[in-house]
């Protein structure tokens, strides 16, 4: 039946979408139904921004012939990763696309910022815009349109997926956190930003069609659908998102390019999205099926398009209306961030194959990412307050991790590692500061963990050793302090095949054997289990040091010495063991001619799944520890007059960009204190985590985030924090509604420290 489905679609163009709540096994996932194409006309009616850039797109596309309207929908050759045509007589340039989301890919003069998921373990809303900002300040800076980020897909269903290190966690509300900051930033800048992948690409096997068959299919439910994987897009799309980029694989049977219920029904209908869709490379797979269904762009070349697609309008199996629609699309998007106004730099600076001038672009970033860098580094075991290093005076370094590699110059474009190259890991070859594939970024240098180490003890006097080959060091028993490094690569294109490495283990084992104070950081692309050796006596301290860009190393020592205290917080739920992820652990890996992902955990991935099964995790998802204490106090639940559980919208109220303006709408507050015990000014990320009630029709987790913020506390001092609750935190997907709703109940309130950390608990009551 799937198969058969399957031809149908490709045949008829049309895409298929479950409709239902999430199922519990394989036996009951439902049939899929076909939703045939639809079109949906941009308005520019979001906002007064939004009107004024449609206005003058309508103006300048009215004017141009079809050839010159559909030249803007396909890309060519050039200096840019992407390219679209121009329309040189109306004053409309070729706009210039680029990777990747964490810094400007393959270029010189720019900056190595750290990766999404190490951004995300900062928990920090202003960090997470000043990234925003910084980087479309460089990209702006090199004359380039359009910045191919941020990343909340994938979102992290799968544990060992090799993209999951782009993406801003496995958390919808945090990853939507992100993704709205990281827009805002980068299109204050003057960008366009460009969030993706839309939609459901969790795994890397057979993500494209091969020699083997079609490319794997994400099967959801509508409800998990909208739940967990469209939740984080509304953020950037309500923030100005002017760009989304479709994704490789399959939806429900229907190429995520040529998906009409998520690009036309859900993307551009029900989020009200105003600006363009543009392809992943070499994602679209079909000409008019594609156009029909929601595409706008096509990269890198014409693709399907070009001469086909304007014969295609010329014979009506694409409207002039839809074509039109499309021009008018990318135009609005050039206006809306103000690209027009004469001073927008020509993207013939961003290539290095030409002799130019250098344009630097770095200006103070530096210092921004050693902030984050730190910021994003998390403290998961601290023995006897073995952290921070109190001045020591013999330091052992050792591990292929704290050094910089011997020679990453040759490609920087794949620093850290290329498509299929473990780089950094049992190779020996350096410390890891991204990850692989069109997401890695080119630093224009790399502070290395043992650089700063070195000049530390050389301003304390101390003295230094190190080994980073050997996976059984020489003995410095005694060592004040050995700092092990060591770390997990992942990268586009493949899937990781282990959590852990013998080799690291090993290393951290023998280490440990002969000093009594070995301190372990893992800079890792994702989640990295540690149960080889976490219970060792003389492992006194492990921190998660992700993935932090080109100050790594300042931004290591920073937090080892003290001179920042570590507040960053797991992005993702550190399991004792592998096999505790359970069937979300691997992708689907399968030699079939139409391979299907079934997702049929439905809303359970991460810690939702750990909380329903009663599992307990090492460290749990929001774990991370301080070199100060605190405490909570002063639970405040206040709900707003009128809070209506009906469905909405009301049909009287059109929907903007991210949805109908009432899900925005803060129907509750919620309020505590929290106060510094400890002797270290310090920062700590207060979690609201919401029990929205479960019933027969809605079975819900027993607790999702729902709020976090931020705050610094001196010593004996305290601070209040606010979460402001909306409408959509607080609803579910109403799936014969099809729209989002309040349920009415208790609501369970708990703030906390981490997911399983609770320090605060109450109920918000809503009535029918």
């Amino acid at each position: 039946m799937k198969s058969l489905t399957t031809a149908l679609c490709a045949l008829l163009g049309q895409s298929t979408i479950v409709l239902g709540q999430g199922y519990t096994n394989e036996s009951e996932v439902p049939l899929y139904g076909l939703s045939p194409p639809s079109t949906h006309l941009g308005s520019g009616g979001s906002s007064a921004r939004w009107t004024d850039a449609y206005a003058r797109a309508q103006a300048i596309v009215a004017q141009a012939t079809l050839e010159e309207k559909l030249n803007l929908t396909r890309g060519f050759a050039g200096q840019c990763v992407g390219n679209t045509g121009s329309i040189a007589r109306l004053g409309v340039p070729a706009l210039c696309f680029s990777d990747a989301p964490d810094g400007i890919r393959g270029n010189e003069f720019v900056s190595a910022f750290p990766a999404g998921i190490h951004v995300a373990a900062t928990w920090d809303r202003d960090l997470m815009y000043d990234y925003g900002r910084a980087l479309g300040d460089e990209y702006r800076g090199k004359g380039i349109n359009v910045a191919l980020g941020p990343v909340a897909g994938p979102l992290g269903r799968v544990v060992r997926g090799g993209r999951n290190w782009e993406g801003l966690s496995n958390d919808p509300y945090l990853a939507g956190a992100g993704m709205g900051n990281v827009v805002r930033g980068m299109q204050d800048a003057g960008v366009m930003a460009n969030p993706k992948h839309w939609l459901l690409n969790e795994q890397e096997w057979r993500r494209n069609p091969g020699s083997l068959g079609e490319s794997l299919s994400s099967n959801v439910d509508d409800r998990t659908l909208h739940e967990l994987y469209v939740f984080p897009f509304m953020d950037g799309l309500k923030e100005g998102a002017v760009s989304v980029m479709c994704s490789y694989q399959r939806v429900n049977n229907s190429y995520g390019c040529q998906n009409s219920k998520m690009l036309n029904g859900i993307l551009k209908t029900e989020l009200g999205f105003e600006g363009f869709v543009l392809s992943d490379w070499g994602a679209q797979h079909s000409g008019v099926a594609s156009a029909n269904a929601g595409l706008d762009i096509v990269m890198p070349d014409a693709g399907y398009w070009g001469q086909n697609l304007t014969n295609a309008v010329n014979n009506g199996s694409v409207s002039t209306e839809r074509a039109t629609d499309m021009a008018t699309r990318i135009l609005a998007a050039w206006y809306y961030t103000k690209q027009d106004n004469g001073s927008f730099p020509s993207p013939g600076v961003y290539s290095n194959l030409q002799k130019h001038e250098p344009i630097d672009v770095q200006a103070n970033h530096g210092a921004l990412i050693r902030e984050i860098g730190a910021a994003g580094t998390v403290l998961v075991k601290n023995v006897n307050n073995a952290l921070p290093l109190k001045k020591p005076t013999f330091v052992y370094v050792v591990g292929y991790d704290a050094q910089v590699p011997a020679s990453p110059w040759q490609n920087p474009s794949r620093y850290g590692g290329g498509y299929e190259v473990n780089f950094g890991w049992e190779t020996l070859k350096g410390t890891l500061v991204t990850g692989g594939g069109s997401g890695s970024s080119a630093p224009a240098y790399v502070v290395s963990p043992f650089d700063a180490i070195r000049d530390r003890v050389v301003k304390d006097r101390g003295i230094l050793r190190w080994d980073f080959e050997s996976i059984n060091p020489t003995p410095y028993v005694n060592a004040d302090a050995c700092l092990v490094f060591i770390n997990a690569y992942a990268s586009e294109s493949f899937d990781r095949t282990s959590l852990t490495d013998e080799f690291s283990d090993r290393l951290v084992k023998n280490t440990a054997a002969n000093c009594t104070n070995t301190i372990v950081v893992i800079h890792s692309t994702g989640i990295r289990t540690v149960d080889a050796w976490i219970d060792h006596p003389n492992v006194t301290a492990v921190l998660y040091a992700g993935l932090p860009g080109q100050e790594s190393g300042h931004s290591i020592v920073d937090v080892l010495w003290g001179d920042v205290a570590p507040s960053g917080k797991l992005p993702f739920t550190i399991a004792k063991q592998e096999s505790d992820y359970g069937h979300l652990l691997n992708g689907t890996v399968t030699f079939d001619a139409f391979p299907q992902q079934d997702f049929t955990e439905g809303l359970y991935i991460d810690y939702r799944a750990f909380d329903r099964d009663g599992d307990e995790p090492l460290y749990a998802f929001g774990h991370g520890l301080s070199y100060t204490t605190f405490e909570y106090k002063d639970l405040a639940v206040m709900s707003e007059e009128k809070t209506d559980t009906r469905p909405i919208p009301d049909p009287a109220v059109p929907v903007v960009q991210g949805g109908h303006p009432a899900l925005w709408d803060v129907v509750a507050h919620v309020t505590c204190t929290v106060s510094n015990t400890g002797g270290v000014a310090a920062a700590e990320v207060a979690q609201l985590y919401v029990g929205i009630p479960s019933n027969d029709e809605f079975v819900t987790p027993v607790r999702q985030l729902r709020g976090f913020e931020k705050v610094r506390v001196e010593p004996g001092k305290m601070s209040t924090v606010t979460f402001p609750l909306t409408r959509r935190d607080l609803s579910v997907w109403d799936v014969k509604a099809q729209q989002w709703r309040l349920q009415a109940g208790s609501y369970k309130i708990a703030v906390g420290a981490s997911s399983r950390d609770i320090k605060l608990e109450g109920s918000l009551e809503i009535a029918a």
